[in-house]
């Protein structure tokens, strides 16, 4: 197997894809000099088409484990919960050691907001402890912002807030009660608009998210976000009682 079979293979999961991948970037005669970038980027179109189409949602926390500690599961079966351009950057950053400067050219974004994406995709497979966006500032005006796009019923503002690659996911009880996987702007607002109208703002672990509150006065819902650079790139619609209860959730004022 080529090194660029190998990179495609890690990133598209399937030697038959690999094989193809590779083919059609020769085929397309990319005039960059690097033939990984060229791959990359071919598996990169590939990745964003099957999250368009996917139908499947998965839960990425529920294995029975306890609350509070990340599950275990397979790499490849970690890989599948990244949004596309989460998992080109950390299988090429920390399986290829390719530099963040040359992946950020692929993913069309600037170096830092790639080093993000390798950082929260490493959380995803690893299990390593996430941090918040560094600017917490700008990560609470962001959420902000896409709360007050949802009430004010206003789609074109809250897809202006949504990366292209921006991916929503559910666990196993927002599933249930009608949530699902969605990619894209248009789907992940969607889905926004339906259940963050009635949120609050919130910190969540730390960083900027929206909660809705239980009779009680406990979290009945909490979407928790990634922001890079002003967008939100990831959404996670968490219902479940045990990983609710292992979140430190503190509602802000608006």
């Amino acid at each position: 197997m080529s090194h660029e079979q190998a990179v495609a293979y890690r990133l598209l999961g399937s030697s038959d894809e690999a094989d193809e991948a590779v083919r059609e970037a020769r085929r397309l005669g990319d005039t960059t000099a690097d033939a990984t970038a060229a791959v990359a980027r071919v598996c990169l179109t590939r990745l964003r088409s099957r999250a368009a189409r996917r139908e499947d949602p998965w839960d990425p926390w529920s294995t029975g484990e306890p609350a509070g500690r990340p599950p275990h599961r397979s790499e490849e079966a970690a890989l599948e919960t990244l949004a596309p351009a989460e998992r080109v950057a950390f299988v090429l950053h920390d399986m290829f050691a390719v530099p963040v400067d040359d992946i950020a050219p692929v993913l069309e974004r600037t170096p830092a907001a790639t080093r993000q994406l390798v950082s929260r995709a490493r959380t995803r497979v690893r299990g390593t402890e996430e941090m918040p966006e560094p600017d917490l500032a700008r990560q609470r005006e962001v959420v902000a912002a896409l709360l007050a796009a949802v009430r004010d019923g206003d789609p074109v503002g809250l897809r202006e807030l949504l990366d292209p690659d921006v991916l929503l996911r559910a666990d196993a009880e927002a599933v249930r009660s009608g949530a699902s996987t969605a990619h894209g702007p248009t789907a992940v607002a969607v889905h926004l608009a339906e259940r963050a109208g009635a949120a609050r703002l919130a910190l969540v672990d730390g960083a900027a998210g929206l909660v809705t509150t239980a009779p009680d006065g406990g979290s009945s819902a909490v979407i928790a976000f990634t922001v890079i650079e002003g967008r939100v790139t990831a959404a996670d619609i968490l219902m479940d009682r045990n990983h609710l209860d292992s979140l430190d959730v503190q509602i802000l004022p608006e």
